[in-house]
């Protein structure tokens, strides 16, 4: 093992290969700082770290360090929306300007709630230019989408709503609980559970964060998102990552005002220990020590397949998704398991839940790598739970 990382933590004897794997993901993989965590029905069986918290390599990676999760946070906002539904207050055939009628606006009236947490709602971005500070002002990004028309006829096709979604589906959920989307997420499901994680991260935590490190330039013949999105400035593609503009300010996510802002489809912070913990308890049906989260029936929710094919934002490369998350798909796969579900995030990134051997998967890292879904170094370490059970 190279000498300039260790590797703490607890690891449950029959999940040694986790740990090897671990720690060849920095000597093999380019990891900088990372954590993973596992739960098996409700027991947390494997918790790590390692590494370092910073680019220099002054700061080791803690038990308790929090780093930016991107598209992961999609899992935490989606099982926000999950208890909703499932306590009836949210309907997902209902349309969503039952809940919030200024949604209306530009044909989009009968738009039901499923379109919007499934990526079919033809909303992955805002037409009009937007200021590079609009992404930090709820209000002025809620009232974008409403007034949007659909860049296609909602429901027959599918793009991921990158950014979009956290607004979306954070609207339905402030509308209908009163709460704002890390309000909600705060005292609805991480206070009770337990968990370190953050959507809108107080500067009380600042000094455990650590920052994120740009992924390198794709190599030639690599999928590379932002050059087929300069193609054509005024579509999708482009407008989803690039209105605001914030995707071409590589340190802003670093900042105190990216920290702090509620962004449901990209800044929250967490530990991998919260995500696995969040979704071990979705793995045994939505419960984990005395703190339900979801009932027992609604957990067919969070995997039932709405979308499925080419993607009109990702380059239409297939993507699958439930009403909020991602599944597996070939060569994107949360196991062997096909009811498993969860989400990634850019650079690496990943919580997922697998219902049928009860599952919960958490990493976190700080090294940002290139792809779409699934990294090499979770896949590596997706493998070695698989070859444990």
């Amino acid at each position: 093992m190279s000498s300039d990382f260790r590797i703490e933590g607890e690891c449950d004897k029959r999940f040694e290969g986790i740990k090897t794997t671990f720690a060849e993901n920095f000597e093999k993989r380019g990891e900088l700082g990372a954590a993973v965590a596992i739960f098996i029905d409700g027991r947390p069986v494997v918790d790590l770290w390692g590494g370092h918290a910073d680019k220099g390599k002054a700061r080791p990676w803690t038990r308790d360090t929090l780093v930016n999760v991107y598209s992961t946070t999609k899992g935490l906002t989606a099982t926000c929306a999950h208890r909703l539904i499932d306590q009836g207050k949210l309907d997902p055939d209902e349309p969503v300007a039952r809940y919030w009628p200024e949604f209306a606006q530009a044909g989009k009236k009968d738009i039901p709630v499923r379109y919007v947490l499934s990526h079919r709602a033809g909303l992955p971005a805002i037409k009009k230019t937007l200021d590079e500070n609009a992404i930090f002002d709820w209000d002025t990004m809620a009232n974008a989408l409403a007034a949007q028309e659909p860049w296609w006829q909602p429901g027959t096709k599918h793009g991921y709503h990158a950014l979009t979604i956290g607004w979306l589906a954070g609207e339905l959920i402030r509308r209908i609980s009163g709460k704002g989307l890390g309000a909600y997420f705060r005292t609805e499901i991480a206070e009770p559970l337990g968990l370190d994680a953050h959507i809108g991260l107080d500067a009380k935590h600042d000094v455990r964060v650590s920052d994120l490190l740009p992924a390198p330039l794709p190599a030639p013949g690599e999928p590379n998102l932002f050059e087929e999105a300069m193609k054509d400035l005024e579509g999708p593609t482009a407008k989803a990552f690039l209105n605001p503009p914030v995707l071409t300010k590589p340190n802003l996510v670093n900042s105190r005002e990216w920290r702090a802002a509620e962004l449901g489809g990209g800044n929250g912070h967490a530990t991998a220990r919260s995500l696995a913990r969040l979704y071990g308890a979705l793995a045994r049906g939505g419960e984990l020590d005395g703190c339900r989260i979801v009932s027992r029936q609604a957990i067919e929710r969070f995997y039932a397949e709405q979308s499925y094919g080419p993607d009109q934002v990702l380059m239409q490369m297939p993507t699958r998704f439930s009403m909020g998350f991602m599944l597996s798909q070939p060569g994107a796969a949360f196991g062997p398991n096909r009811k498993s579900f969860g989400h990634p995030g850019a650079g690496g990134s990943l919580g997922f839940a697998d219902p049928i051997a009860k599952v919960g998967f958490g990493y976190t890292m700080n090294q940002m790598a290139n792809g779409l879904l699934i990294d090499s170094r979770a896949a590596a370490l997706i493998d070695a739970v698989y070859a444990a059970l």
